[in-house]
């Protein structure tokens, strides 16, 4: 060989020890750790050589789930016009790279990989060897994601947030559009707020002027209690108001035996009962948060449980939705088909690149179906000849009146005076019913309904975090967030809103939709809603929504509920027939044991002033319960007759008794506390403001 020839170049040896046979990886995203699947995470099987793949080149972009069309996006195409193919699996680097295993090893101790190596989606056990497209190197911080609904995913495995959010949870793009986004926000989800007093003030004997005024005071309560969760809470972009999960508990309380035969106001009496009763649950959730028992509590809490928990609030007023909405079945079933048509077949519509018809489909529809209404009571076609709809039903004699009666009552919009008998301004004030009353039997009732709206609270945490955050809270977070939430429905049982104020869970959904994640707007929001609630028309022109379309809507938003329960499934192995046969028990026996206790000693043939619809909710006084302790008897009866806590009760039993993996079972991965204080996004996702909590640095479940 000549000296011209190049001297042949000798390979390195690899790394010693080498790579034995099949040794898992540890996963190299956080995204694997918080509920995404293999597929979208970009990291599949090791090669069958067991050798580990070097990183390859830098691929434009992995397929896209398209979040509306429902599909995955074109991957990039090679230059043959095929599918560019996966990389393929290479020897082990050279000893080089020991540096860079080093490297990445304290990368993944400093982001709490050390503890969970080895995990895989969620923070459970990898039961699989590394894929070939994993990557050992992290990405930079401005290219982490995470998004609860998958979208772009880079070649390290991180979901990029840049190609769903708008704004993400501290940004701050100017006044203007931070107002116009906030507004919309609250107009996305107006169904949520004030739906529930349009049901609970009418079940207490309230007149149109009492349920405007607690529609007022909804909204003022909801404000503020908006602004604490943003500022000393949870810190995530949660509004918080009156949730569903009180409803069904509060109609119980309602529907109790010894308010039956009230003679006088009937509204002021039984709202102090609700009262007491708030308040004393929401104590026991603020406690709950504070002294750090919510951390324990936690681990209790997975995917499968929250599922069926919340999905079971939505399914369980199946009884007042669509017989409310028969009564005048031309308005009610327009309202429900609007509301689908803009949602489902009008959602892909953009105006000024907003999809109006997905991001307004309740208010849109709301407004259609209203206008449609009053068009029809002005041209008369529900006028009927010597009929009055001031007349009392007991009180009318002829028989083509009393035919018509209900038509007239429900299909018409102009029974109500709320707007006319309001007055311009009006501001809610504390104990404005009077000294609430306080019973241990309905304080315990609420008690229990705590942990159920701490065990929703907990789901909307996690999930939005995955939208808007750079990493999900800690587990102080969490309960930092569960206690404001105490304190804010004590804030809700003091003003006398008639149920506690928590996050509601479809936040999740309105910030997917709407793409904004940004604290400031909805703190701007929250602000324009306090200002709306000092104007006693505002709520007098709510409190006017007719009965039917109240129930329409409710149908849609309880439909939503359940959906977004069950979507909750998405972090754990949905196919597992584990996961199956726990959910499938937990929703059956939350409709089936509370349909024994309703049914229990009722005649066939006895008649109850009860209205049908309500009927489930006068379980306190017929139930199998009857012992001699009557407060007793109320409590059980009335606890087993709620359809969430069945199933929360057989979710958490089963799930966390029955052997599963972590992978399996889906854990909830939060952030290690002394991980989240060196991460400086992290840090300024989630700490207090104005430096408060430095004062409380000892307090470690409760913060960073």
């Amino acid at each position: 060989m000549s000296k011209s020839d190049p001297k042949p170049t000798r390979l390195r040896p690899g790394p010693w020890p080498p790579v034995p046979e099949g040794s898992p990886l540890p996963p190299s995203s956080w995204a694997k750790k918080t509920g995404f699947r293999p597929k979208f995470s970009g990291e599949t099987n090791a090669s069958d050589s067991g050798q580990i793949a070097l990183p390859p080149p830098r691929p434009t972009r992995e397929p896209e789930p398209d979040l509306e069309a429902g599909r995955v996006r074109s991957q990039p195409k090679a230059a043959n016009g095929e599918t560019a193919p996966a990389p393929v699996a290479k020897p082990a680097a050279p000893s080089g790279d020991k540096d860079q295993t080093v490297v990445v090893k304290r990368r993944k101790e400093s982001d709490g990989g050390s503890k969970n190596a080895g995990h895989g989606p969620n923070g459970q056990a990898a039961a699989v060897p590394a894929e070939p497209n994993s990557q050992p190197r992290r990405a930079a911080r401005s290219e982490e994601a995470v998004d609860v609904l998958p979208n772009s995913v880079d070649d390290d495995g991180y979901v990029g947030r840049s190609s769903h959010m708008k704004y993400e949870l501290r940004d701050t793009p100017g006044l203007v559009p931070i107002g116009l986004y906030g507004f919309q926000h609250y107009l996305s989800i107006l169904g949520s707020i004030i739906l529930i007093p349009l049901v609970i003030v009418p079940a207490m004997g309230g007149t149109y002027e009492d349920t405007a005024n607690v529609v007022s005071t909804v909204l003022f309560v909801s404000g503020v209690t908006t602004l604490l969760q943003t500022s000393f809470g949870s810190r995530l972009p949660l509004i918080q108001g009156p949730s569903f999960v009180y409803l069904a508990p509060a109609l119980a309380i309602i529907n109790s035996p010894e308010f039956q035969g009230l003679n006088g106001n009937n509204f002021k009496h039984i709202m102090k009962e609700l009262q007491g009763a708030v308040i004393i649950g929401s104590a026991f959730q603020a406690i709950l948060g504070y002294t750090g028992l919510m951390s324990f509590f936690l681990r209790l809490i997975n995917p499968v449980v929250v599922s069926p928990t919340i999905a079971a609030v939505g399914l369980s007023f199946y009884s007042y939705g669509f017989p409310l909405v028969g009564t005048c079945l031309e308005i009610g079933a327009v309202q429900i088909l609007l509301v689908i048509a803009f949602s489902l077949y009008l959602r892909k519509i953009s105006v000024f690149g907003h999809r109006v018809f997905l991001i307004y489909a309740v208010p849109l529809g709301l407004a259609i179906t209203w206008a449609t209404a009053f068009l029809l009571t002005e041209a008369g076609v529900y006028n009927y000849k010597g009929c009055d709809t001031n007349v009392p039903a007991s009180n009318i004699i002829s028989d083509h009146c009393r035919k018509h009666v209900s038509r007239m009552k429900h299909c018409r919009v102009d029974t109500s005076h709320a707007l006319n008998s309001s007055p311009w301004f009006r501001f809610p004030y504390p104990l404005q019913w009077g000294t609430p009353v306080f019973h241990w039997k309905m304080a315990i009732v609420m008690c229990v309904v705590s942990i159920i709206s701490s065990v929703d609270s907990v789901g909307s945490y996690h999930a939005s975090s995955l939208l808007v955050a750079s990493r999900p809270p800690t587990p102080g977070v969490v309960s930092r967030g569960i206690g404001l939430e105490g304190l804010s429905s004590i804030l809700a049982g003091l003003w006398g809103t008639g149920t506690g104020s928590t996050s509601l869970t479809e936040n999740v959904h309105t910030i997917a939709v709407t793409k904004m994640g940004s604290r400031r707007a909805v703190e701007l929001g929250a602000c324009l809603l306090i200002v709306l609630s000092l104007v006693g028309k505002v709520g007098g022109f709510l409190a006017s929504i007719p009965q039917v379309m109240v129930a329409a809507l409710l149908c849609f938003m309880w439909a939503m509920l359940a959906a977004l329960g069950l979507s909750n499934l998405r972090y754990s192995e949905a196919g597992s027939s584990r996961n199956i046969i726990i959910v499938g028990l937990s929703l059956f026996f939350s409709l089936s044991i509370p349909a024994y206790f309703q049914q229990y000693g009722i005649s066939p043939n006895s008649n109850s002033s009860v209205p049908s619809y309500f009927q489930p909710y006068i379980v306190a006084s017929h139930g199998p319960f009857r012992s001699k302790y009557g407060g007793m008897n109320y409590v059980l009866n009335t606890l087993f007759s709620l359809h969430m806590v069945i199933a929360f009760l057989v979710a958490v039993i089963l799930d966390n008794t029955v052997p599963g993996s972590r992978q399996e079972r889906g854990v909830y991965v939060w952030s290690e506390r002394e991980v989240a204080k060196r991460e400086p996004a992290v840090a300024k996702d989630y700490e207090l403001p104005f430096r408060i909590g430095r004062v409380f640095r000892w307090v470690k479940w409760v913060g960073l």
